[in-house]
């Protein structure tokens, strides 16, 4: 039997730890390839020496990572017969990796029957009570969970940082984030990540958990020892949104623009309003219909770079001038130009009509001219008529009038029918006939006699 670097080769260089850790299936045929003979391989008559090898421990441990990753508890009793057939004492780190498959398959139950076994023959390691924390955790036994770590640290055994993050996150599911915190400085003491990773995820369990207000408090607190990054800043803006707190959202939106949020230890680093920042507080403004909060958070999305971006922003800029930001639209649309972009055809539409009512109907034609090759030529009559239809209220009759009038010069000077031309004229010439027949109506109601 040949033990530790030559079952290290024969793994092929697998990496049980990473994603791409192979399967139960492919660890079973490395086995299987162990145990059998090679075949082009002879022995002379007076040599005695087998080729062939037996798993070791390495090699097992390598299957019940695999199970753990397929979620295969059946894998697991396997490993475990396999290692009391050949007489192979199972160490704290193999009965950790079971009870991470019974774990991830939710068989809590065999979780504390094989701690307790390991208590029993052997002295737990910290990946022993990081399992059973976190199946106390998954059953809400959060008492249990935190004596179970005090029981640890009487028997001198010093927890790994995931093992303290995840008590502290199972403190926080509870809404013991006071005592979550207290585990902040022994994650501290061992800990190779930042510590607003730390914050950012307990800061995530609180959100997950419904509890806003636990969510702001350890952000608030973490705000004294060490800065939030983008990420976390990201969280708590969206999850602001998504409660209603749009006040919470705007202060924290403004903390961040005016380089308020800054790293301690760094008084240059700073946190950074990102696209997703400001797509986040732009798309609750729209939906709060605060019109005067998206167009501040729209300009200085602009002018901190990030362009506009036609799927996402179209509908919300559109929103935003028909309920009283026409300058906005028309900022948006000097932008473009800027850039060499052509317009969306709703907004090409949308202009063209401001420019009507504002009685301006050589800017209005210019909208339609300069992009007369773009989607605005797909445009139906119908859609040019509902949008005159829509902004009828607004419009003066002279002004459609003076429009029909030079755009039948302009296809009677060219010489050819243009679509683009013949659908607004039709759509312009249903508009004035609708709004006739309404005048008369409205003027034969008038004159009826009064009857009692």
């Amino acid at each position: 039997m040949e033990t530790g670097n030559g079952s290290c080769k024969l793994l092929n260089g697998f990496n049980p730890v990473k994603d791409s850790s192979p399967t139960r299936a492919e660890l079973f045929d490395v086995i299987d390839r162990m145990r059998s003979p090679p075949k082009k391989f002879k022995l002379s008559p007076i040599q005695n020496w087998d080729p062939r090898l037996e798993p070791d421990l390495i090699v097992y441990n390598a299957v019940l990572n695999a199970c753990v990753q397929q979620k295969q508890w059946e894998g697991a009793f396997w490993v475990l017969q396999q290692l009391k057939e050949k007489n192979i004492r199972p160490t704290n780190t193999t009965y950790g990796l079971v009870m991470e498959v019974m774990l991830v398959c939710g068989k809590y139950n065999l979780v504390y029957e094989f701690f307790n076994k390991v208590e029993k023959t052997l002295i737990p390691g910290a990946l022993n009570y990081k399992v059973l924390i976190n199946a106390l955790w998954r059953e809400g036994k959060i008492d249990e969970a935190v004596m179970a770590v005090k029981g640890m640290e009487s028997r001198g055994i010093v927890g790994s940082a995931s093992l303290y993050y995840d008590l502290a996150r199972c403190l926080c599911s509870g809404g013991r984030c006071k005592e979550a915190l207290l585990q902040v400085e022994k994650i501290c003491k061992v800990a190779n990540k930042p510590l607003v990773v730390t914050y950012t995820g307990l800061i995530q369990t609180c959100i997950d958990n419904g509890s806003m207000e636990n969510a702001k408090y350890i952000f608030d607190e973490m705000c004294k020892y060490c800065s939030p990054n983008n990420v976390t800043c990201n969280i708590m803006l969206k999850s602001y949104t998504e409660h209603g707190m749009f006040e919470d959202a705007k202060d924290l939106l403004e903390n961040i623009l005016s380089g308020r949020i800054r790293i301690k230890v760094e008084s240059s680093q700073k946190a950074i309003a990102d696209k997703f920042t400001f797509n986040t507080f732009m798309e609750a403004c729209a939906e709060a219909k605060r019109w005067n909060d998206f167009e501040y958070a729209f300009r200085k999305m602009l002018s901190s770079g990030y362009h506009f971006d036609e799927r996402r922003h179209l509908r919300m800029v559109l929103d935003a001038y028909r309920n009283g930001k026409e300058q906005l639209l028309e900022d948006v649309w000097d932008y473009m130009c800027q850039y060499g972009r052509v317009p969306p055809a709703p907004m090409i539409m949308e202009r063209f009509c401001l420019k009507l009512r504002q009685g301006d109907t050589v800017a209005a034609m210019s909208c339609i001219n300069t992009f007369q090759e773009s989607k605005i030529r797909n445009v139906s009559s119908m859609s040019w008529f509902n949008l005159l239809n829509r902004n009828g209220d607004r419009l003066k009759e002279d002004i459609i009038i003076k429009l029909l009038h030079e755009l039948n010069n302009l296809v009677s000077s060219s010489g050819h029918s243009d679509s683009l031309y013949q659908n607004i004229i039709s759509s312009c010439t249903e508009f004035l006939s609708v709004s006739t027949s309404v005048e008369k109506a409205s003027s034969d109601q008038q004159m009826l006699p009064c009857t009692s």
